[in-house]
Formats: C-alpha cells, structure tokens, sequence
C-alpha cells in the first residue's frame, strides 16, 4: 500500500495547513506575499503588462527576480503568460481569475500600510529614541 500525500487526510479529502512544515500551500503564499510577488500581482491589478513595462512599473526589482517571480505565479495559476509568435516576440502578463482574487486582497493590504505609514514611522521614532538610535 503506498503512502498517501501529505495534504490528504485518512478519509482520502485534501487538506492544506500553512503551519505545517511539509504542506504545500506554503511554497504558495511564499510566493504571493513574496516583495516582488506582492508588488507584481498589485501592479497587474491594472491590466496586461509586457514584461519591461511591469519591471518599470515595480521600481528596483531585477529582471531575473521577476522572471521568476512571474514563472512561479504562473505556474500557481495566478498569471497568465502569452507569448505571441511576432518578430519580436512579444510576451504579455495579465492575472488569471484566482490571482485577479489574491491581488485584490494584497491591494487591501498594500493600501492599509501605505495609509498607517505616519504611525509606523511615529512608531519608528519612539522606537530608536527609546534604544537611543
């Protein structure tokens, strides 16, 4: 008898815990709230992108780190990558339904922080003060 997945449970249903060490759907989050993963699924909130228009959009990150930082969504299904066959080719990113979700949720967030930042930095200064920073 093999042994059966992790993420499926003695009656034979999928089940998934971030908290657990072995359990997928860490590897996912990692990849969703990940700097460049967060910042690029926000930025595709505004539509499709070709590639160096999202790199500009998302100031200081390298083009290999979106590479990957896209191929990893996309293979979460959370991207979806169209290639055209065009001399040059012309490649364009876009969320699919799920990501399109999951971007929504980080745009929340994103605006929470950007929102809270004169706390955060209140915060900061009674912090380095205290530790006589």
């Amino acid at each position: 008898m093999s042994e059966r997945p992790a993420w499926v449970d003695e009656h034979g249903q999928m089940v998934f815990d971030v908290f657990a060490k072995a359990c997928t759907s860490r590897g996912t989050l990692e990849h969703v709230t990940g700097r460049w993963g967060i910042l690029a699924m926000v930025a595709l909130r505004d539509g499709t992108f070709r590639f160096n228009a999202l790199r500009r959009r998302v100031h200081g990150v390298s083009e290999k780190m979106l590479a990957q930082t896209l191929q990893a969504l996309e293979r979460d299904g959370f991207v979806i990558r169209d290639a055209q066959p065009t001399i040059p080719p012309k490649v364009e990113y876009s969320l699919t339904p799920a990501g399109a979700r999951i971007a929504d949720l980080l745009a929340t967030l994103v605006e929470f922080v950007e929102s809270g930042m004169p706390d955060v930095m209140a915060a900061n200064a009674r912090y380095d003060e205290a530790k006589g920073l």
